[in-house]
């Protein structure tokens, strides 16, 4: 199998309710023609999930009150699956090229989380419609803005 080299961009920065990514300066010049886009897409990595035992987990219990009763990882959110890979759609509140951060509203990730890329939401390529889920969860926001005010504690078992 081929070696996949992976070498981090920069790092989340979550701190007094404020969130931002914070390139290397290096990548800083890859910012360009980022603003005007309302949204990002971030790869980033699970690092706190980045060990023999996190990578080896295949099938979850139940993660899901509404769910089934076992579930394969690569059918959950989850960060404990074979490449603790996140992705994460997020508001851009500034873009600071000189500086290499966009800053964000909002970001579920921990301070410090390695970023692996940044790419712009653009909905001709990133929004499906009409996408068909699971009824278990057919009663969850049909989008991020809903997502903020909806209930998402009532919905995990963890």
């Amino acid at each position: 199998m081929e070696k996949l080299m992976l070498q981090p961009v920069g790092r989340i920065c979550v701190r007094d309710g404020e969130a931002a990514l914070m390139l290397d300066k290096k990548y800083a010049p890859a910012l360009a023609g980022l603003e005007g886009f309302s949204h990002v897409q971030v790869l980033w990595w699970f690092d706190g999930c980045d060990d023999k035992t996190a990578r080896s987990v295949l099938t979850v219990q139940k993660p899901y009150r509404n769910g089934p009763d076992e579930m394969g990882t690569f059918a959950t959110r989850s960060p404990e699956r074979p490449n603790p890979i996140a992705l994460s759609c997020a508001f851009v509140t500034a873009v600071e090229q000189a500086d290499g951060i966009v800053r964000l509203a909002y970001i579920d990730a921990f301070d410090g989380s390695p970023v692996l890329d940044i790419k712009p939401y653009t909905p001709s390529l990133d929004r499906v419609e009409s996408p068909d889920v699971p009824a278990w969860c057919a009663h969850w926001p049909g989008s991020v803005e809903g997502s903020g005010e909806f209930d998402w504690e009532a919905e995990f078992n963890f």
